[in-house]
C-alpha cells in the first residue's frame, strides 16, 4: 500500500487546517493517485484526513460526488486561453497539457474517460463541462458551424483520449532486451500471417508517446482546415 503524501496540510504550531471542499478533494485526488480509485471510499479519507468520515458528507454527499470532485480538480488543471483566435495551435496545446495530465494522474484516467456515460450531459459537474463549452466557443469563433465545432470536439476527445489509454497500457516483454522483436514478444507471431507488423517492431520499439500524439493532432487537424475551408455542400450531395 502507497502511502498518500501530506494528505492534511498542517497549520503553524501543528493543528490541522480546516476542512473544506478543496482539501476534501484534493486529498481525495492524492489518495487515488497512490493507491487507485478503489481506495476512495469515505472512510478511507476520513482516515487520510484525520477526520470522522461523517464530517466529509458536508462536502460531498456520496462516494459518486466525490468522484466528481475528483474529475473536476483534475480538468481544472487544463488551461484553455479563450481569448487566443488560433484554434489548432490551443487544439494542438490543450492536447499535448491533457496528456501531461494524465501521466501525472494514470489512475484518474479511467475516471475522466468512463464517469461522464453515467451521467446526463446538463447533469454532470460544470467543471468537467467547461473545456467543452470553451472549445466549442473556440471552434465557433474560428468559423465552424456549432454542430461542425460539436462533431470536431468529439473526433478531438474520442482520438486523445484513445491515445492516452493506448500509451499508459504501453508493455514490453523485456524491456532490457535490444532486439527489437524479442523486446515486444513478436517473435511469437507467425511470421506468414504478420509480416507488416513484424517489420514495424524496431518502430513499435521505439514509441514515443510525445511525437506520437503530436503526428495524430496534426493529422487531425490537417482534415479539421480543409474541411473549414470547404463550401457547406447540400445535404445528399
Amino acid at each position: 500500500m502507497s502511502p498518500v503524501e501530506n494528505p492534511v496540510p498542517l497549520l503553524a504550531g501543528g493543528t490541522k487546517q480546516r476542512l473544506s471542499r478543496d482539501l476534501v478533494l484534493s486529498a481525495a485526488l492524492a489518495l487515488v493517485d497512490a493507491e487507485g480509485l478503489d481506495a476512495l471510499t469515505m472512510r478511507r479519507l476520513g482516515q487520510e484526513l484525520g477526520r470522522d468520515p461523517m464530517s466529509l458528507y458536508r462536502y460531498a454527499e456520496n462516494r459518486a460526488a466525490l468522484l466528481d470532485g475528483v474529475s473536476e480538480l483534475v480538468f481544472n488543471e487544463l488551461a484553455i486561453v479563450p481569448d487566443d483566435p488560433d484554434w489548432q495551435v490551443q487544439l494542438r496545446r490543450i492536447a499535448h497539457d491533457l496528456r501531461r495530465l494524465a501521466l501525472r494522474h494514470p489512475n484518474v484516467v479511467p475516471l475522466l474517460v468512463t464517469r461522464p456515460l453515467s451521467t446526463p450531459l446538463g447533469l454532470r459537474p460544470l467543471g468537467t463541462l467547461r473545456p467543452l463549452e470553451q472549445i466549442l466557443a473556440l471552434l465557433i469563433d474560428a468559423g465552424f458551424a456549432p454542430a461542425d465545432a460539436l462533431h470536431v470536439y468529439r473526433a478531438y476527445y474520442g482520438y486523445l483520449y484513445g491515445h492516452i489509454l493506448n500509451e499508459l497500457q504501453e508493455f514490453v516483454v523485456d524491456p532490457d532486451e535490444h532486439e527489437a522483436l524479442l523486446r515486444l514478444g513478436l517473435h511469437r507471431l507467425p511470421a506468414k500471417d504478420f509480416p507488416r507488423l513484424r517489420a514495424l517492431a524496431p518502430v513499435l520499439a521505439d514509441y514515443d508517446g510525445m511525437a506520437e500524439l503530436d503526428e495524430g493532432i496534426t493529422i487531425l487537424l490537417s482534415g479539421l482546415a480543409s474541411r473549414l475551408s470547404l463550401p457547406s455542400c447540400p445535404t445528399g450531395s
